[in-house]
């Protein structure tokens, strides 16, 4: 590569993050700001973070959605494990790549339609709007992340190993517990956090079925926002962020650990 096609990426990516990161910038440098607004900064302040630790109200909003992110992430891995697995199993290729389709069509349906039709089928169903609605609708839209983070590491393994497992008297659930998931375990790891980071800020399906009195943090900062331009907004989204940030650098060296040589373990 020249130095100037090298000069003209790295301008690329520079404008790239510049353009993503920029308004994310913005917002978290004026959540510091005493003057009360976005427009003139008169001076550093935790002021507003504080509003948002003392807010009762939105801290149980925290709390509920952390446990849904949690939840929905633990069950939807667990049935995409399985799923995934059961879906690489299949040897026909017409049955395979069907359900690989249905799979698919969720991940890349709007989310205004998958919530709509959720609304739709807890009123007809008599699931009252809440908890459970929005439980149940974030596994159902984490499931299908999991199965496309697990199907690669299930392709990439060998089928000998399992025949091997088998040969030496191994029941399906040794094969299981012992061979595939250990094998597996950085595509589950995946999948997990993936379905925890879409749990945590999906918006317009928590909108059609949140009732009751029941929010998550993305319905509770879009409502403020249509109140009012409120710094405690932007300190409870600068929280958000760097929450999200942890996440990734934990699956990071999670992943990273996982994929390290068992060689260089043992040696280390």
């Amino acid at each position: 590569m020249t130095k100037s096609k090298w000069r003209l990426s790295n301008l690329y990516l520079i404008a790239v993050f510049a353009i993503l990161y920029a308004p994310i910038l913005y917002l978290m440098f004026y959540s510091f700001n005493s003057g009360g607004s976005m427009r003139n900064f008169e001076g550093f302040t935790f002021e507003f973070y504080g509003e948002v630790f003392q807010d009762t109200r939105l801290l149980i909003i925290v709390l509920n959605t952390f446990v849904i992110a949690l939840l929905s992430a633990a069950i939807s891995t667990i049935i995409g494990v399985f799923g995934a697995i059961a879906i690489h199993n299949i040897r026909k290729n017409r049955p395979k790549g069907m359900l690989l389709a249905l799979n698919n069509v969720l991940i890349v349906s709007p989310d205004v339609i998958i919530g709509a039709s959720f609304l739709i089928l807890f009123t007809i169903a008599g699931i009252q709007l809440g908890f459970v609605s929005v439980l149940l609708s974030h596994i159902a839209f984490s499931i299908p992340i999991v199965v496309i983070m697990v199907l690669p590491k299930l392709q990439e393994m060998s089928g000998t190993l399992i025949d091997a497992a088998r040969d030496l008297g191994a029941s399906s659930w040794q094969v299981l517990s012992k061979v595939v998931f250990p094998y597996i375990k950085p595509g589950i790891f995946a999948g997990f956090f993936m379905a925890l980071t879409y749990s945590l800020d999906d918006f317009a399906v928590t909108f059609f079925v949140t009732g009751n009195g029941f929010s998550t943090l993305s319905v509770e900062i879009y409502s403020r926002a249509r109140q009012g331009v409120s710094l405690s907004i932007n300190a409870l989204s600068t929280l958000i962020f760097l929450f999200t940030v942890l996440l990734v650098i934990g699956y990071y060296f999670i992943n990273r650990r996982n994929n390290r040589p068992v060689g260089k373990e043992g040696h280390a």
